[in-house]
């Protein structure tokens, strides 16, 4: 698990939605309800503009007519299909609304932020349906699930989900190796940064944390290096070129963390030994790696803010 709720969505339903119904004195319309709730009724297509030209025999000869009016009796159709279903699914036996529901709703569900939508809409309506008794079932379930799956929400009452830091920084992460896979060469660099990660487990040296940072910074200059407007080949050049930091003091802050890198004895260069305080230790190897990480947003354009807080895709 990611951490994030549409991926464990598949796990609703046994968990929540059938526990639920489950629960002494529920409703036998449950699912036709939560149906209605969570499912948006189908929309008749927009009618085109009426047709202009038309040949001896009254049929419609201009390509664009042709094909719009094709297009909306196409459109058209397959409303009239949806609007049977969902019309079927709301008034259906329980054991078919149920199928209704489980299939329906998943097929919905496109974003991070579709999954939320869906979980604080549903106790809403279990709120009106079955007032106190059923909606506090349903909280207790949800957190229940949050915690089982360790998702990267709260639940503040009466019922919205918020995104946790923690849940951000996975995110964060999550993102960063998005915007890395479809490119060899970035690919490469990450695959590089993880192994030096990993290869602490066999023993937190000195040694093994410079290299670890030195992995990190080398992949923020590979990421920073293809954002717009950047010619730059260096952190330091790249975060003067990037031109997305919201004031010059968070701009200096990235750089200097790039200058200890560089400065700091064997992490990317000989560096300078008088400016080194103490031997590197683990807790350097925390800090910097979660400032670097931080700075990530800055140096490029393939990630998805809204996604990486959790109202997004």
């Amino acid at each position: 698990m990611r951490g994030d709720l549409k991926s464990a969505w598949p796990y609703v339903w046994s968990d929540i939605w059938v526990r639920l119904y489950e629960t002494r004195g529920a409703p036998v319309e449950l699912f036709s309800e939560m149906y209605a709730a969570l499912i948006s009724r189908p929309r008749p297509p927009a009618t085109p503009p009426e047709p202009t030209v038309f040949d001896a025999d009254g049929n419609m000869t201009d390509s664009e007519e042709i094909a719009a009016a094709t297009a909306f009796r196409e459109a058209l159709e397959a409303y009239n299909r949806e609007r049977l279903a969902y019309e079927q699914a709301l008034t259906a036996e329980p054991e078919s609304a149920r199928t209704w529901l489980r299939e329906g709703l998943q097929a919905t569900l496109r974003t991070e932020a579709d999954a939320v939508t869906a979980l604080e809409k549903a106790f809403t309506k279990l709120n009106d349906i079955g007032g106190d008794a059923l909606s506090n079932r349903y909280v207790n379930l949800v957190e229940a699930f949050i915690e089982k799956y360790n998702l990267r929400y709260d639940l503040r009452r009466p019922f919205t989900l918020h995104p946790t830091l923690s849940g951000v920084f996975t995110q964060l992460i999550c993102q960063l190796k998005g915007a890395t896979t479809n490119d060899v060469h970035l690919d490469a660099i990450m695959r590089d940064f993880e192994d030096s990660f990993r290869d602490l487990k066999s023993g937190v040296t000195p040694a093994r944390i410079k290299a670890c940072i030195s992995r990190q910074a080398n992949l923020l200059e590979a990421i920073g290096q293809i954002a717009p407007n950047v010619t730059g080949n260096t952190l330091g050049a790249i975060c003067d070129q990037v031109g997305t930091w919201p004031h010059e003091g968070l701009k200096e802050s990235a750089k200097s963390i790039y200058r200890f890198a560089n400065q700091y004895p064997g992490i990317r260069h000989a560096g300078t030994h008088a400016t080194q305080l103490r031997e590197i230790e683990l807790r350097d190897l925390i800090a910097v790696s979660v400032m670097l990480a931080g700075i990530t947003p800055y140096l490029t354009d393939r990630m998805s803010n809204e996604a990486i807080y959790g109202v997004g895709a």
